[in-house]
Parts: C-alpha cells; structure tokens; sequence
C-alpha cells in the first residue's frame, strides 16, 4: 500500500497544486491551545488556521480528502469554542478526518470519538508519553480509525535533542508494531523530498515501507511556500517532489530484510552523528 501524503496549507491555490500532484490529504491546522508554551523556541510550525479555511478547502478539493487538527481537548473559552462546538464545525464545514492532538488519557479519546460520532474518520496525534503508558487502555476505545506518531511532541515528552532518536531507538518500531496488532492504520512523522535532509529523506521512506507505515506528513522543507512564492515553481516542486517520493517507495517495496536492516542501521548512526553535533 502506498503512503498516505498529508500536506498542511490553509491556501486554496496551494491546496490545489497539492491534489494535482498526488498530495492524498491537505491538512487544515487549528490547534494552538498550549502549542506555543511547549514549543516555544523550536524550529517548528504553529499555524493558526480557522473554521472557515476548513470549508475554503473542502470547497477546492475534490480528490484529496480534508484532514482537520482540532484544539486538545478543551471546555469553551472566552474568545474560542468548546471541543464538541469546534468538531461539530469542522464536520459540518466538510472535514473528511479529524485528528486529536495531545491527548494523555482514554477519557479525552472516548470524548473526542463521541463528538466526532461517525460523520467523519477519526485519528488520533500520538506525542505524548503519558498517551504512550496507557496506550493500549485507549486502543480499546472503539471508533479509532487511524493512529499518527508525532515526532516533534513526543521527542520533548522523552526530553530528546532531535526528534528522528525516536525511530533510531526503537520506540517507533515498538508502537508500530502494537497498532499493527491492533488493527489500527498508523503512521508517523513526516519527510521531505528525496535527495535532501540532515537526515535523508530515503532513509526515512525507507523505514516507513520497512515498519509498514501508510501516512507520513510532508515536511515544511518538502515545500516551503512562504519562502517559494512563485506557483509554477511550487508546483513544479510538489510535481517532482511526489513522483521522486513515489519511486523510492517502489524501490524499497522490492528491498530483501538484509537491505532493510542496512538502511536502519543508516539511520541509526546518522542520527547519533547529528546529536552528537548538537
């Protein structure tokens, strides 16, 4: 099966270009309940997308589905809506799948799975390390489509310097391979185009086709359009960037376990060179 691509834009003409290229699902991002207070100072992207941009996509797209970040868990606030009050936004505004972010306890996964109730595919952000330790107390919620591993998260959680220790050390592995056993559709972290990266992006697909992983994000280093501005030039970028995505997929599907293990063990030492030089 070929990975699910996700690409985060609120911008109806980039989300275009994305469906055009094969991008499977263009994500709206309205999380920023607690995002600035435990990401503050990383190199990390906080959008603050809106309801309305939901529906501005859903009304441009017609093969990509719209996946929508809501807020944690959360009761009304003054200047913002509750939980159920902002999914029941989203859906009605055409979110094809809802992800919660954040969560720690299967209560808030059981609250997020009744207000979701079925109009839309549910997935579930995991980042946190107390969302880990109950792990399978929340896998026996019913109702979860799909399981994302976030990287940037739950690297902090662990107090680790690069997010990437978590699939040189086995932890990715391990909770991929408890979803598998439950039966629920997983991916994690996300990847930029072929060629490029500190840690190259073909390792990394290399460990998705491996751990049999079906979603990955592309990174803001796959596209960044608020440094290209120039359409044909993004859309020559995600054209090229899909297909060389594409081809290495078809490359490691072919890969004996030997050649799996060496491309592992790639990513093993190169990430103990990078933290090595943080």
């Amino acid at each position: 099966m070929a990975l699910r691509l996700m690409y985060i834009t609120n911008r109806p003409e980039i989300a275009h270009i994305a469906e055009q290229a094969g991008v499977d699902r263009i994500w709206v991002d309205l999380e920023y309940i607690g995002k600035s207070d435990r990401q503050g100072g990383m190199d990390t992207v906080q959008n603050r997308h809106t309801a309305e941009d939901v529906a501005n996509i859903a009304g441009t797209v017609t093969a990509s589905q719209v996946l929508v970040r809501v807020n944690p868990i959360h009761e009304a606030l003054p200047d913002y809506f509750s939980s159920e009050d902002e999914i029941n936004t989203v859906i009605s505004n055409g979110a094809d799948v809802v992800m919660l972010p954040f969560f720690k306890t299967p209560q808030e996964v059981e609250r997020f799975i009744r207000d979701v109730d079925g109009r839309a595919k549910t997935q579930l952000l995991l980042e946190t390390p107390e969302a880990v330790d109950c792990l399978d107390d929340i896998l026996s919620v019913g109702g979860i489509d799909e399981v994302h591993i976030g990287l940037n998260d739950l690297s902090l959680g662990y107090h680790r310097k690069f997010m990437f220790e978590l699939l040189a050390d086995g932890t990715v592995e391990r909770l991929m391979e408890k979803l598998h056993r439950a039966g629920v559709a997983c991916g994690f972290g996300g990847v930029g185009r072929p060629g490029s990266g500190t840690l190259p992006a073909d390792y990394i697909l290399g460990e998705h086709v491996r751990l049999g992983s079906e979603t990955v994000i592309l990174s803001r280093s796959f596209c960044n359009t608020t440094l290209v501005t120039d359409l044909s030039e993004i859309t020559r970028t995600f054209r090229e960037g899909v297909a060389d995505i594409r081809r290495v997929e078809r490359e490691c599907q072919a890969w004996t376990d030997e050649q799996f293990g060496q491309n592992h063990q790639c990513v093993v030492d190169c990430v103990r060179k990078i933290v090595q030089g943080m």
